[in-house]
């Protein structure tokens, strides 16, 4: 990859050695940062004068001092590159992700960091908006994510067996477009408000093009979507006519809830929507990529996508986020 010295490291064993040289770490985050040469973060210049000693530079533009961290996820971060690197590459590659407690007994930090860093790592796998709408094979489908009642409290669970499967989950849609073997298919994910029909098939017109093949299942709420070739299956009677089902998003349902259930434990539906940008993150990438690729990308991703403390905890309101 254009600007990576040729050592640079392909397995986690490797990534451990070469960004435990705080030097290697240093000039990697430079690579990955200004793959086509330094330039101010602030105004875009570079003419800069660079202050070794410090391992800062100084804008002949603006007449600012920057770092490598400026602008960008890791900026007013007292942690340095290497533990950056090294939880980094864990985020992008762990298949089931990996908890902030984890992160924290390997880098030797709190746990509160850890959590911090993780998501700062998670907004920088947002995709952000999209240009091109799925078409072809598409698969919609939605779920709930929540605790289960015979894990609540007695009290608790007594409230909640009085409702149906849904109440007091978060409600999350996804659209799936089939691949290759070779591609993978894509899936875009949401938290939306509910799963009645103008919510969902405003989200599918948003993200399909018209005319495209979309299997669903029976819900109520997907029909009507005339302008697609819509086809049903309904789970009472079937799971799969041909190629008329929705496994492909079922089994991105059952990674997704492995990894929530499994590694996260607890999740406030506050934050559910960066645990789905990261595992869509994940399987988008399965194919073509290797662990390597994957940290690159995501560390080429960090620049402009500063996320604070008060605009993680919700004191300070961020950018919506749209399907990841």
């Amino acid at each position: 990859m254009s600007g990576l010295p040729a050592d640079f490291p392909t397995t986690l064993q490797d990534a451990i050695v070469y960004f435990g040289d705080q030097d290697k770490a240093f000039a990697a985050a430079i690579a990955l940062r200004w793959p086509n040469g330094i330039t101010c973060p602030r105004c875009e210049s570079k003419e800069h004068s660079f202050i070794s000693t410090r391992k800062i530079w100084f804008c002949k533009g603006c007449k600012k001092q920057f770092t490598v961290k400026v602008n960008s996820i890791f900026e007013d971060s007292p942690l340095g590159m290497d533990k950056w690197m090294f939880a980094t590459w864990l985020v992008s590659n762990c298949k089931n992700g990996v908890s902030s407690c984890e992160i924290a007994r390997h880098l030797g930090i709190t746990q509160k960091s850890a959590w911090f860093m993780d998501h700062r790592i998670r907004h920088a796998m947002h995709s952000g908006s999209f240009g091109n709408k799925l078409s072809g094979q598409i698969e919609a489908d939605e779920t709930f994510i929540g605790g289960k009642a015979r894990n609540m409290h007695k009290d608790k669970r007594a409230v909640k067996i009085t409702g149906t499967g849904g109440k007091d989950k978060a409600a999350v849609m996804g659209i799936l477009e089939r691949g290759s073997k070779v591609a993978g298919s894509t899936v875009r994910v949401k938290v939306v408000d509910n799963t009645k029909k103008k919510t969902l098939q405003s989200e599918i017109r948003d993200h399909v093009l018209a005319g495209s093949a979309i299997f669903t299942d029976a819900l109520q709420s997907y029909s009507g979507l005339d302008e697609f070739q819509h086809e049903v299956v309904d789970h009472a009677v079937e799971y799969v006519r041909g190629e008329v089902h929705t496994n492909g998003l079922e089994n991105f349902w059952s990674l997704l809830k492995r990894g929530l259930k499994g590694t996260y434990v607890s999740v406030e539906p506050f934050h559910l929507f960066r645990y789905l940008d990261e595992q869509a993150y994940r399987y988008n990438n399965r194919k073509g990529m290797n662990d390597k690729d994957r940290f690159v990308d995501v560390m080429r991703n960090t620049s402009g996508r500063r996320l604070t403390w008060k605009q993680l905890t919700g004191k300070l309101a961020e950018p919506s986020s749209e399907l990841a």
